[in-house]
């Protein structure tokens, strides 16, 4: 079986995981956001049509039956429309069973699209979209450079639900450190409250070395980590502020995180926040640090 052409390191959701992965985009076009070293090893292009054609046409004979595709690397929502669309109409076209193509989307991205663009995107087949929220506080989307603030973000997720996309966010606990933790979370709650997505994800900070001391620097004060008791708080305060009629799938369960809560709001906050209750007595239940994946 002949190999895809990735240029690594390739990233995709959790969720993702079964899906078979086109990059037509290299890296990310904004690449600045303090807390993610995922692509400061490559400088942004977009792939050719040829060269993406040629590998879908590859994959259409080794893996007929594929269902799910995801377009990478992070940032191919920056694609011009047009060509977005040509991507979409071949998928569909080459994989006869395909059900769903996703990708990551920035709020940058989705606000320079016209509510037009998308629409059309979404009805040639683009159907789901992850966005990185990382925290409502725009005093810790400041910090950590996230290139948005709570208004945008809000805007850019509000945008997406309307054309039609299913979306999945995903927020970073300890993001504002010990000193910061009250203000991340209720500003993060406060901005799902405004615009709730079909599924949202809680991880947990984790610096690799290659970024730990921009972070840092950027912080621009000392920062206290957060401790896996802290983390528990967090998610508590988390769940007890979102407060919304609107349906969210939720899960604390990514490898970074020291514990594991999932459920769907409304109807499973309180029984998370019962479950909530009993692991802070019983903290055998913690993710040992040395099993944590990041």
């Amino acid at each position: 079986m002949m190999a895809l052409n990735y240029e690594y390191p390739l990233y995709r959701p959790p969720s993702e995981a079964n899906s078979l992965i086109f990059q037509v985009t290299v890296g990310c076009s904004f690449n600045e956001c303090s807390f993610c070293d995922m692509y400061r090893s490559k400088e942004y292009s977009e792939k050719p049509w040829d060269q993406v054609k040629l590998e879908m046409d590859m994959m259409t004979k080794q893996l007929p039956d594929t269902r799910r595709i995801f377009l990478a690397d992070g940032d191919a929502l920056n694609l011009e429309t047009d060509h977005m669309i040509k991507i979409v109409d071949y998928l569909y076209k080459s994989f006869p069973n395909l059900e769903r193509i996703s990708c990551y989307a920035m709020p940058m991205n989705l606000l320079k699209k016209t509510p037009e663009e998308l629409k059309k995107m979404h009805d040639a087949g683009l159907n789901m979209l992850y966005l990185g929220i990382e925290s409502g506080s725009d005093l810790i989307l400041k910090k950590v450079t996230k290139g948005a603030v709570a208004e945008t973000i809000v805007k850019a997720c509000n945008k997406a639900k309307d054309a039609g996309y299913i979306l999945s966010c995903m927020i970073i606990l300890g993001l504002g450190g010990k000193t910061h933790s009250k203000e991340h979370i209720r500003g993060t709650a406060r901005l799902i409250n405004r615009s709730p997505p079909h599924f949202l994800g809680a991880l947990t900070l984790y610096l690799e070395n290659g970024i730990k001391d921009e972070f840092l620097t950027k912080f621009e004060e000392p920062f206290i980590p957060i401790s896996d008791p802290e983390a528990l708080d967090e998610l508590e305060d988390l769940i007890s502020q979102i407060d919304t009629k609107d349906e969210i799938v939720f899960r604390a369960n990514h490898g970074s995180n020291a514990y594991t809560i999932k459920g769907t709001f409304p109807q499973d906050k309180q029984a998370m926040l019962e479950k909530i209750a009993w692991m802070r007595q019983h903290p055998e239940v913690v993710r040992p640090k040395g099993l944590r994946g990041f």
